[in-house]
């Protein structure tokens, strides 16, 4: 019987083998797959552009014609004296910055070199997020709309990374949204010798500024250009400002004042996740009444305190937000009585939705979350926007504004002010 093999040896040996392919089939694959997305190892031959302070700047900025450390910094120099110094140190984060440009390469590469190389993610958001540049564009055969390209993967402080590769031929539009937490030192896109390269300098077209916390500053998106600021830019075709700073968004007077040499479109303050109700009643209403005293025209927007994702089973966290919610209500009012203009408010009760799927840990969205966001914004921005167009038309032309609005800017018959619908 020894030289015999029995039936179950024999089916082993056969799914030990089986099972030794696939391992070797596996790591080939997963070699080839790693292979892939080592741009450094395959760099083609690449003519690379640079962007500069006056050759070719990001869009995104306010005071563009003030003097800054970085030209990547999102407060000018001078600012470093007059606002709350962790509120600085964030300024240098280049969240909502965007290169903008054209070209018919079919091969984009980014070489940049990032502020702090030893805080590439956060624990609760990855580095494409806090320290990739995300790559978008004009869909051509979409009637021009916005869609994602590629996003780099940062592993040091120095990334050198192909951003696509095989692209379909054409000229076309890109955007190229800058790190959200970590500041940009240089910043270069590479592309083939025979392809054209043209840098676009930022849009004419006023922007809408956004003031606020962490989640403005795009807390916890997987992309840049997953942050909400960020998407209504894309849905709305305009300049964003990105004003969040991370646990700061405190309605300091020192931003108030900065804002209120800024020149925008609509200014949006979304600082109530990082104040309680007492801190509201405190500083909200001097801010839009510090706002307006610049702006006298310009269309402000009050945003709720967005409600914890787990807030349904917390007690107390749904009392916290209910008493930020009525301090900030009871700001609007005030501002209302003293019939303040052209001022508008959107509730936060349904930011993230109600399915307690939209943060990634209670506080900050997920990329759900921010598309939640931008879908209860975006409509309300349109409407501001197109009644600023009207009532513009209306004062160049007979004299009569074209658009029916109150002083308390709640549109008649159609309320864009909401307390606890979302749209």
């Amino acid at each position: 019987m020894s030289g015999l093999t029995s039936p179950i040896s024999t089916m082993g040996l056969a799914l030990a083998a089986m099972f030794l392919l696939a391992l070797a089939s596996f790591s080939q694959t997963s070699s080839t797959e790693q292979a892939a997305e080592s741009p450094a190892d395959k760099e083609p031959d690449l003519v690379w552009h640079a962007a500069g302070e006056k050759s070719w700047e990001p869009e995104g900025r306010a005071w563009g014609d003030e003097a800054r450390l970085r030209i990547f910094d999102r407060f000018p120099a001078a600012a470093e004296a007059s606002v709350p110094r962790k509120v600085w140190n964030l300024s240098r984060h280049s969240a909502g910055m965007v290169l903008r440009f054209k070209t018919d390469a079919s091969t984009i590469w980014v070489d940049y070199e990032l502020m702090d190389g030893d805080k590439l993610a956060l624990p609760h958001m990855p580095a494409t997020g806090v320290s990739g540049v995300d790559l978008y564009a004009r869909d051509e055969q979409a009637g021009g709309k916005w869609k994602w390209v590629g996003v780099t993967k940062p592993v040091a402080k120095k990334v050198r990374q192909s951003l696509i590769a095989g692209l379909r031929p054409g000229m076309r539009e890109y955007a190229a949204y800058l790190p959200l937490y970590n500041g940009v030192e240089k910043i270069s896109f590479g592309i083939p010798a025979n392809a054209t390269f043209q840098p676009l300098a930022p849009r004419a077209l006023k922007p809408i500024l956004f003031y606020g916390t962490s989640i403005t500053q795009g807390a916890a998106a997987s992309r840049p250009g997953m942050t909400h600021v960020a998407i209504l830019g894309r849905r709305l075709d305009r300049p964003v400002i990105n004003l969040g700073f991370s646990g700061n968004g405190k309605m300091d007077a020192g931003v108030g004042e900065l804002i209120g040499r800024a020149d925008a479109a609509v200014i949006v303050i979304d600082c109530a996740p990082n104040m309680n109700a007492d801190l509201l009643r405190d500083r909200a209403v001097p801010l839009v009444m510090q706002i307006r005293a610049a702006h006298r025209e310009t269309p402000i927007v009050l945003i709720e305190d967005r409600r914890f994702t787990n807030s349904w089973i917390t007690p107390a966290r749904t009392a916290y937000h209910d008493a930020n919610h009525a301090a900030l209500k009871t700001a609007y009012e005030s501002l209302q009585r003293a019939r303040v203009k052209h001022l508008y408010y959107i509730s936060g009760d349904k930011l993230y939705g109600t399915d307690a799927e939209g943060a990634t840990d209670a506080s900050h969205a997920s990329d759900l979350g921010f598309v939640r966001q931008a879908d209860i914004f975006e409509p309300v921005l349109k409407k501001v926007l197109r009644l600023t167009a009207q009532t513009k038309v209306g004062r160049a032309g007979s004299g009569e504004v074209a658009a029916r609005q109150t002083q308390s800017g709640r549109l008649e018959g159609e309320s864009i002010v909401q307390f606890s619908e979302s749209h």
